[in-house]
């Protein structure tokens, strides 16, 4: 009814004892729909054509910056080429030829045999202060443009963020992206610990490190990046409409419809389903320990009253475990 899947009762009684809730950044915290914002273009070349190459580099892959790149040239209407020996590294970027010229085109850790301008880097700093994703785009070992992307934060992530603070769990977000713009997303949503820089394996360096320190967590996640991480955590919560299928394969749960309200939700419910638990046990517990007693002191309860008196208290543990469908 809520659009919350849970893959078996073991993970609602897990997500109750969560401390600490981590969220990767792109399609989860954010909207999932990045958008080119700066296209600069850095040797003999317009920007036009930095788009172009970069476009047709990135027609094969199925990231979400890669098909923001596609659609910003696919608005302007710009035809594309195929590209050839195509790579993706995962967490980094890709590489491919167009022409004979090799082009690379990811995060500045793909460019580290090439040399760039102090003033280029300064452009970068000043692009992810603004919250922007930055790549690098460099042909034959040569750094030609930059290309910014940004992802609009969802806008009940505040509120999320607040109201698992106020339930006193920890909130983290783990981000490929670089430090500054991490901590630019972060503030907005209202983030402290970030963890930025992160490739696929050092995400779960890091909810492993989360976990040590605070006790579990709940890992939400939307890409390929992210499975590990959900595998790695206490409980991968994956988003659904708008995840990869290793993703939600991997997670324990699913968000239907993408909403990231039910993480509250989630968790409350799993504590809550605890409580009422603990409650059943402890009344069948009682019920039949004072039947036991009545018969001992005297036979004041018969066989039928006592068989009616049991099943009667199944019935009311079944009704008190229904209560949670409020």
């Amino acid at each position: 009814r809520k659009g919350v899947l849970f893959k078996g009762g073991v993970h609602l009684e897990n997500v109750s004892g969560v401390k600490v809730v981590a969220f990767d950044k792109t399609g989860t915290l954010t909207s999932g729909k990045p958008k080119v914002m700066d296209i600069i273009a850095l040797k003999n070349i317009t920007d036009l054509e930095l788009l172009r190459v970069s476009a047709s580099i990135e027609t094969l892959s199925q990231h979400p910056i890669a098909k923001a790149i596609v659609q910003a040239a696919n608005e302007k209407n710009i035809s594309l080429e195929r590209p050839k020996e195509l790579q993706a590294i995962h967490g980094l970027g890709v590489h491919g030829s167009l022409k004979g010229i090799a082009y690379k085109i990811g995060k500045l850790e793909m460019l580290k045999d090439i040399a760039i301008e102090k003033e280029h880097l300064q452009k970068v700093d000043e692009l992810e202060e603004q919250g922007k994703t930055v790549i690098f785009v460099a042909a034959n070992g040569q750094l030609i443009g930059l290309l910014s992307i940004q992802d609009t934060i969802r806008p009940q992530a505040k509120k999320v963020v607040d109201e698992l603070k106020a339930m006193g769990i920890k909130v983290a977000l783990l981000t490929g992206d670089s430090e500054t713009t991490g901590k630019a997303v972060g503030k907005q949503a209202g983030i402290d610990e970030v963890y930025a820089e992160l490739l696929p394996e050092q995400k779960v360096e890091a909810v492993k490190k989360l976990e040590s320190r605070y006790g579990k967590v709940a890992m939400i996640g939307d890409g390929v990046n992210d499975a590990p991480a959900l595998a790695a955590a206490s409980v991968g919560i994956a988003m659904g409409s708008g995840g990869t299928d290793v993703a939600m394969e991997t997670a324990d749960i699913i968000l239907m419809a993408d909403n990231i309200e039910n993480i509250p939700f989630a968790i409350s419910l799993g504590k809550r389903t605890n409580r009422v638990v603990k409650q059943n046990v402890v009344f069948a517990i009682a019920v039949v320990l004072t039947l036991v007693t009545l018969n001992f002191i005297g036979g004041v309860v018969n066989l039928p009253e006592g068989v009616v008196g049991h099943e009667g208290s199944t019935v009311l543990v079944i009704l008190s475990g229904l209560r949670l469908l409020r």
